[in-house]
């Protein structure tokens, strides 16, 4: 048997080795549960009421999922928003498929849904209900702004399938009806991705085209699906904006659109849409008669019942000679209208004399005459002044001629040119006129005709002719 002290000590047992730490980023972690919660749960419906829903600048739809328990929030991408049949709100119940995703920079998991359904009615029922309930608040479906069909059209328009029987039937009711009848066809798509977006087009185009009086939109019958179209808001807008009347015949009498609410005549099929927009001929004609007879009726009573008072007014014994009074009163009407006439006459004739001699008169202080006139004496006092300057410019120049003539024989130059000389003093300040004045040695400056001369006195004798050098 062991003892206490045969047990080894506490330090001697074997104690396994710790394990290495593995550390994970958060990143990586958030893609682990990412990944777990995308292979683990695939593709679920849910259902709850919507709240905070908010349609982004993007297309994408983000919006909660909530019950009286939980929420949870959800994503529908634009891809399928565009798909949607309904308005999505706050508190709509609907029933959502998706699947579970992790929105990795938040770490938050979403449902992102690929389809949404609402809980009782169906997409397309909400939809309409919808649309429904906004145009009316809007006053669009009100009886007040409908506007009555023309009487009988001259051109008339149809928005409709090329290939469906609503057109043949349309067609054919309107031909047998009025043979004359200008018919003008939009085609365009009446189901399926886009049609009513073409129906839109085709509302609003055949509206521009000049002379048509009214429009007839529709199609033959179909599912609820096929006459979607005809249920959505764009092609609702165009109708009202059409510019004449708009006839919807849209599937058969059971079938209600929107495009039936919006239009100014709604028509069971389109065949009834061809018999309202023109009556037969034979029967416009009928109802023209018919108010023919009832024109002709009523005037000749009216004019049996005025001729009737005429006679009894003439009976009466007030109105005896009223005849002769009234020729007489005619008669003085004549003659004051003679005399009235022969005034104006009168008076007409003496103002028009009266303005001719006003006219005259303004002619005569015409300014255009008055400047001709001025023109005329400027003219003349101008040819006068030329002459009179040519006249005094000939005269001065004779003056100045004689005067040139008796300078030039006073002139000391034409002294000097006949051999005479002038004789100045070393400064040229002074003419030398006697010898007295100059002793020798003095030099003095002679000016010739033509040049000088520098010379040295050396004799001055005043009695006789000195020398120069």
């Amino acid at each position: 048997m062991s003892d206490l002290f045969s047990q080894p000590f506490e330090d001697d047992r074997q104690v396994p080795p710790p394990q290495e730490r593995r550390v994970v980023t958060v990143s990586e972690l958030t893609a682990s549960i990412r990944g777990l919660l995308e292979s683990g749960f695939g593709d679920l419906w849910v259902e709850g009421e919507i709240s905070n829903c908010r349609l982004w600048n993007t297309g994408h739809l983000y919006f909660t999922l909530k019950d009286g328990g939980a929420q949870i929030k959800a994503v529908m991408y634009r891809s399928a928003v565009r798909y949607l049949k309904f308005k999505v709100d706050d508190g709509l119940r609907v029933i959502a498929r998706g699947r579970l995703g992790v929105y990795e920079p938040k770490g938050e998991y979403q449902l992102v849904c690929d389809h949404l359904q609402p809980q009782g009615l169906g997409a397309l029922q909400l939809a309409f209900e919808q649309l429904k309930k906004k145009l009316q608040a809007e006053g669009l479906f009100d009886a007040s702004r409908k506007r009555p069909l023309p009487a009988l059209p001259a051109k008339i328009g149809i928005v409709t399938s090329l290939d469906g029987a609503a057109l043949h039937d349309i067609i054919k009711v309107l031909t047998r009806r009025h043979p004359n009848t200008h018919l003008v066809i939009r085609p365009a798509r009446v189901q399926g991705e886009g049609a009513a977006a073409e129906i839109a087009d085709a509302v609003r185009a055949i509206g521009r085209v000049p002379g048509v009086h009214v429009v007839i939109v529709g199609r033959g019958g179909g599912s609820a699906e096929d006459l979607w179209p005809f249920n959505q808001e764009p092609v609702a807008r165009a109708i009202v904006g059409c510019p004449v009347p708009v006839v919807a015949a849209v599937g058969h009498e059971v079938d209600f659109t929107i495009a039936d609410f919006v239009a100014d005549v709604r028509a069971p099929t389109p065949s009834a849409a061809a018999e309202m927009v023109i009556a037969a001929k034979e029967e416009f004609s009928a109802r023209l008669d018919r108010q023919a007879r009832r024109l002709r009726a009523a005037l000749a009573t009216g004019l049996d019942r005025r001729r009737t008072r005429l006679h009894m007014l003439t009976s009466r014994r007030g109105l005896a000679g009223f005849p002769a009074r009234l020729a007489m009163r005619g008669r003085h009407t004549a003659e004051l209208t003679h005399q009235l006439r022969s005034s104006i006459l009168n008076t007409l004739t003496r103002r028009e004399r009266e303005l001719r001699a006003l006219r005259g008169r303004l002619e005569a202080r015409d300014l255009r005459r008055r400047l001709a006139a001025i023109r005329g004496k400027l003219e003349t006092a101008t040819g006068r002044l030329q002459s009179g300057i040519a006249r005094r410019h000939d005269r001065a120049a004779a003056r100045m001629g004689a005067a040139v003539a008796r300078l030039e024989s006073l002139s000391p130059l034409a002294v000097l040119g006949r051999g005479y000389a002038v004789c100045w003093n070393e400064a040229r300040t002074a003419i030398i006129r006697t010898a007295s004045t100059v002793t020798p040695g003095d030099r003095v400056h002679v000016t010739l005709h033509d040049g000088e001369l520098s010379c040295l006195v050396e004799t001055a004798d005043s009695t006789k002719q000195g020398v120069t050098r």
